[in-house]
């Protein structure tokens, strides 16, 4: 019955034109119902996991490290989704502890998520939307590396951590959303490292050239926004759509760069619903 309401959602909204709107389609069945509610009061965190290492632009060995945030040990299910978060900063200061990521990583735990924080190979001088440096663009390349050796780390040791290896997606806010973008539009060409869906918080899509077989992409983004242009976020989802991708463009008028503490329902909210309609989560492990 739970699965005939779902597809009778989705169907409804394809016979009016809208699509597979999966931002705005709350998942159907009787609460509390995993990955859509809170169904945990409790969450485990394990801080300081080593997931790799990384030369920077000064030849430095960086250590990686990442935190996890997953459902008590009482839970029974052992294979669950995963979303890797990654921090702002552009692409030179941030951790992995930053406010709206600990928020995020909390509530999808207590949905039955498993959640990883990461830090990543940061650069002086970092990244400007005026100037794209020789080091800015060596930044962003690290940290969508960092981010791929994140996904590969939990899907290896996906066993360990309680993981869906088919059922991982990733996240982030400002630097840390376009290297979301650029791992999930990255997909096709490195499957190893391929995820099933991407959030972004004020970014957009920078090198990677969009295609078939690519994630699809939920963007939150302030017209106003004077650090990741707006503009931005509208070209990228253009080329998602000309690939043929499922992607969605929520659009904030006025709002400037991540109004997270203005906008926290909606983004929670909406990326729950995209979350479970892209990954299937009807059918996962419950």
């Amino acid at each position: 019955m739970r699965r005939r309401r779902w597809l009778f959602a989705v169907a409804a909204l394809v016979v009016v034109g809208a699509g597979c709107d999966f931002p705005n389609i709350i998942p159907p069945g009787a609460a509390p119902l995993r990955y859509r509610d809170p169904i945990f009061t409790t969450v485990v965190k394990t801080a300081d996991i080593t997931y790799g290492s990384a030369v920077n632009a000064s030849s430095q060995t960086v250590t990686l490290k990442l935190d996890v945030y997953k459902p008590p040990a009482t839970d029974t299910v052992t294979k669950r989704p995963a979303i890797i978060w990654v921090h702002g900063g552009s692409f030179s200061s941030g951790s992995k502890t930053s406010p709206e990521l600990v928020d995020e990583a909390n509530v999808f735990a207590k949905k039955g998520y498993v959640n990883a924080s990461i830090d990543y190979r940061l650069e002086p001088g970092g990244c400007s939307a005026a100037s794209a440096t020789p080091t800015c663009i060596r930044a962003i390349a690290e940290a969508r590396e960092d981010a791929q050796t994140a996904v590969r780390f939990m899907r290896k040791n996906a066993a360990a951590y309680g993981i869906d290896p088919t059922r991982i997606a990733i996240g982030g806010t400002s630097a840390g959303a376009i290297t979301a973008l650029q791992v999930g539009y990255s997909t096709a060409e490195n499957p190893a490292s391929a995820v099933r869906a991407a959030v972004s918080l004020s970014g957009a899509n920078i090198f990677p050239k969009i295609g078939a077989g690519d994630a699809p992409a939920l963007l939150f983004h302030g017209t106003a926004d004077p650090l990741v242009p707006y503009q931005w976020a509208v070209n990228t989802t253009n080329a998602a759509k000309a690939a043929g991708l499922d992607v969605f463009l929520e659009t904030w008028q006025g709002a400037g760069h991540v109004p997270y503490v203005q906008f926290r329902t909606q983004i929670l909210t909406q990326t729950r619903n995209f979350l479970y309609g892209e990954m299937d989560l009807q059918h996962a492990a419950h």
